[in-house]
């Protein structure tokens, strides 16, 4: 970097692996690129965006262009000469870093800096750096740490003088050779050992997640874009104290909390990291583990900020990633947030647009009821209500009810008890020769008999079984249910 205005700048230096925090903050200039006219539309809200990344990192966007391009420049990305143009006006700014809405390949990036003569980075190292500041779990830390050397890897090459190569063959390998070896070494060590801790925590989360389906406590998990008031909303229903700032990516590790729901159900609700256009692979791949909890989820509330300027943009970003990450087929509460500074006409709109959706204002508390309503209701959609009588001498039927569902009510009549259980929809053909009104009577010795059919043989539910390690005695299983009774 040659001498000038900007050498002699304390500043805050940005990249996707140091963050060195000064008082001064950081002059950024944004740079987005549009390859054909159709797309201008689009790359345009985009650079907003980055506007509101970089400010979230700690940057002041003093200018941005918007470049248009048909096909990126493989040296430069935007061109040698119009790299050259910004490069003067940047100057003429006194600007401490550039950031592309773009990625950027290692030699590019490298490329840039020497023209732009100062510090510059893309979008995946923007929000890499974000990320970095707001974790604060030990897992989200891992995770930030993670996704950080996979993106510093392929760009070790030609990092400084520190890491040149003297040339290729025999007789030219200098220190720096060694040294980048070295390097690559350590990182891929380190990346070994971080995704061994990670997963041992996934396999924790893993425990609590079986302990929680075999309790029968359903999840509901907030998803939704990255300032969509998600944490707000968190905050209205379960009375936390989850941070809320008016910043993307305030909300970085997940938080799970008891909801308790009309009726009197319990349900547990999880809040979790907002998303954005073009969320970084090295993103997704790291945070995976989080979320799992995503995908273990009974329900998802998709929370949409009604008050944006497009937010079917950002529905379509997120419903991107929950494909990515496989939990695009869970079932979906859309939730229209901010309806009190958001336009009502679309408002309407929204709520006609979607299925079962609820507009609310998680911040002055109008349509929690409703809202709360909606997820009573959606989750009793995804269940069977069916009415069962058991035989006094099949306590083992009675206890595989209790296993695969939620009891409603259960008393005792003549020849059997009488159960009402809640059922996952595959459940239901299990307990099939048990169910009313498919059991016409009950004979009197409490086998079911059906007018001209005899009773089911034990082929059709299986023999009692008799007291086992896994028994209580009285033909109860008392371990989780493998779901083979009845077979």
């Amino acid at each position: 970097m040659t001498d000038g205005p900007r050498s002699g700048r304390q500043r805050r230096r940005l990249t996707a692996t140091v963050t060195d925090i000064e008082v001064v903050r950081q002059k950024a200039f944004l740079i987005g690129l549009a390859r054909k006219a159709s797309d201008l539309a689009e790359a345009e809200v985009s650079l907003h965006e980055l506007a509101l990344l970089t400010e979230t990192a700690g940057s002041d966007p003093v200018g941005a262009e918007l470049v248009r391009r048909g096909r990126p420049d493989p040296a430069t990305f935007i061109g040698s000469g119009k790299a050259d143009e910004l490069a003067a006006e940047t100057e003429s700014l006194d600007v401490d870093v550039v950031v592309f809405d773009n990625d950027l390949s290692p030699a590019q990036q490298r490329n840039l800096q020497r023209i732009f003569e100062c510090d510059v980075v893309d979008r995946v190292a923007l929000i890499l750096d974000i990320f970095a500041q707001h974790a604060t779990s030990r897992e989200g830390m891992l995770q930030v740490e993670l996704a950080q050397h996979r993106y510093r890897l392929p760009r070790l090459r030609g990092r400084g003088v520190e890491l040149s190569r003297l040339g290729g063959g025999i007789g030219t390998r200098g220190p720096g050779e060694t040294q980048l070896e070295t390097d690559r070494r350590r990182i891929l060590g380190r990346i070994s050992k971080l995704e061994d801790q990670l997963k041992n925590l996934s396999r924790s989360r893993d425990t609590k997640s079986k302990a929680r389906r075999r309790a029968k406590i359903p999840l509901v998990s907030m998803v939704g874009y990255t300032n969509a008031g998600k944490s707000t909303l968190f905050n209205a229903l379960t009375e936390a104290d989850v941070l809320v700032e008016d910043q993307l990516f305030a909300t970085l590790d997940s938080t799970v909390l008891k909801l308790e729901l009309p009726g009197g159900r319990d349900v547990l609700a999880s809040d979790t990291v907002g998303f954005v256009r073009r969320l970084p692979h090295q993103l997704v791949e790291a945070f995976r583990s989080t979320l799992e909890e995503v995908n273990e989820a009974d329900l998802l509330i998709h929370v949409v900020d009604a008050a944006d300027e497009d937010p079917d943009r950002q529905i379509a970003a997120v419903r991107e990633v929950l494909n990515d990450i496989g939990a695009g087929g869970i079932p979906e509460l859309v939730v229209i947030n901010k309806c009190d500074i958001a336009d009502e006409t679309a408002v309407r709109r929204l709520t006609r647009l979607h299925d079962n959706a609820a507009a609310v204002s998680a911040l002055t508390g109008a349509g929690l009821d409703d809202l709360q309503d909606a997820i009573v209701a959606a989750l009793a959609a995804q269940t069977v209500e069916v009415d069962l009588v058991v035989p006094f001498a099949r306590g083992d039927v009675l206890a595989a009810a209790h296993r695969a569902g939620e009891v409603l009510d259960q008393d005792h009549a003549e020849g059997g008890t009488r159960v009402k259980v809640r059922l996952q929809p595959e459940d239901v053909p299990r307990f099939g020769e048990w169910t009313l009104p498919a059991l016409d009577l009950l004979a009197g010795d409490g086998s079911p008999a059906r007018p001209g059919e005899a009773a089911p043989s034990d082929t059709a539910l299986g023999e009692r079984r008799p007291a086992s390690p896994d028994s209580d005695g009285e033909g109860h299983e008392t371990r989780p249910d493998t779901g083979d009774f009845p077979s």
